[in-house]
């Protein structure tokens, strides 16, 4: 209970000494569930929370905040479910401004966001721990509705998202090994675009589709497949790297789990972002450089056969914008022409 107090401290030395304490004891399956069990009774806990990861620009706390929140949510999602209700119920009632020691009503998600980007430049492993929980509540419905349905509709996670993946992370000019450092951070982000993407109505696919932002994020997840080819390559020897060339497949050197967990996501999104293109996007694809044979190849052949329909219905898109382009990849993807 004291050490629990102790993190409404207002003292940065005292909230980091008492953040890391916490964490230890959240880390000791024998004694977890009894300190959860506490933090549940104790609401002051989300104020304090909240309060520091929305306001506090210590680095070092708020990657330890972070990963206390992140133990929490992985270790009892009631407890994540209550948070995340937790500002959306008590911001319905009325507000008391009368005392000078009432916290503001907090919500989780834009809570998190902020501490995200204050960690962001500073420190890799924090901005890893933010995604993990943003990702963690993607888990649950209730979770996903808390980002789309903010008051700017999800507008600032996507953003945050969308600049960490296209101007940030895995960049033209990094090495091909670089998505090996990046890839449980990648995954996170990924993952919680591609819950945001599948949760979006008609209408705001719409609104997605004709952003300028469509295309380049499209260009980035084809990026992050060709850069995990290059690692799979580096790690087959020369007989293997021919054989793999002949069947078109990467080798994502299978004992990586992380990796297989990127790809699986990285491919997830792109088909249902490619299923949603129209001819106009195309084009802008295509006179930005980020469709081309190459990157289409790429795309096709880490999408392939598991999502054939979203292959297929790209590719009669891509034949009114690009015919000889249409044509060269059938070539050189036969199952597709089939098919056509």
């Amino acid at each position: 209970q004291v050490l629990l107090q102790r993190l409404c401290d207002s003292d940065s030395p005292t909230l980091l000494e008492t953040s890391r304490l916490l964490l230890t004891c959240l880390s000791q399956p024998e004694v977890a569930n009894v300190w959860v069990e506490r933090i549940r009774e104790n609401p002051s806990v989300y104020d304090c929370v909240c309060f520091i990861m929305s306001s506090s620009t210590n680095v070092e706390l708020l990657v330890k905040v972070g990963e206390v929140v992140d133990k929490l949510f992985d270790l009892d999602e009631e407890l994540m479910l209550n948070w995340i209700k937790n500002g959306t119920c008590r911001s319905v009632g009325p507000s008391v401004d009368d005392s000078p020691e009432e916290l503001p009503d907090f919500k989780i998600v834009p809570c998190i966001l902020e501490a995200a980007k204050q960690v962001r430049s500073d420190n890799p492993e924090g901005l890893d721990v933010y995604m993990h929980i943003l990702q963690l509540l993607t888990t649950v419905d209730e979770g996903i509705q808390a980002i789309v349905q903010a008051p700017d509709g999800g507008k600032e996670t996507w953003g945050l998202l969308y600049d960490l993946v296209c101007h940030e992370l895995c960049q033209p000019d990094d090495p091909p090994i670089i998505v090996q450092e990046q890839k449980t951070v990648l995954a996170s982000i990924l993952s919680v675009l591609s819950a945001m993407f599948a949760s979006q109505t008609e209408q705001e696919y719409t609104k997605i589709r004709k952003s300028k932002s469509y295309m380049p994020l499209i260009g980035s997840l084809i990026r992050i497949l060709q850069y995990m080819e290059g690692c799979g390559k580096r790690s087959v020897d020369n007989s293997k790297e021919s054989e793999q060339q002949e069947t078109g497949r990467a080798d994502l050197n299978e004992e990586d789990f992380h990796l297989k967990i990127l790809k699986d996501i990285c491919c997830e999104l792109l088909s249902n972002m490619l299923q949603e293109l129209t001819k106009e996007n195309t084009l802008e694809g295509l006179h930005q450089g980020h469709l081309n044979e190459q990157t289409c190849s790429c795309a096709f052949q880490n999408l392939l056969p598991l999502y054939f329909a979203s292959v297929e219905s790209f590719l009669e898109v891509l034949r009114e914008a690009d015919q000889t382009l249409a044509d060269n990849l059938e070539k050189r993807f036969p199952s597709l022409k089939v098919h056509a």
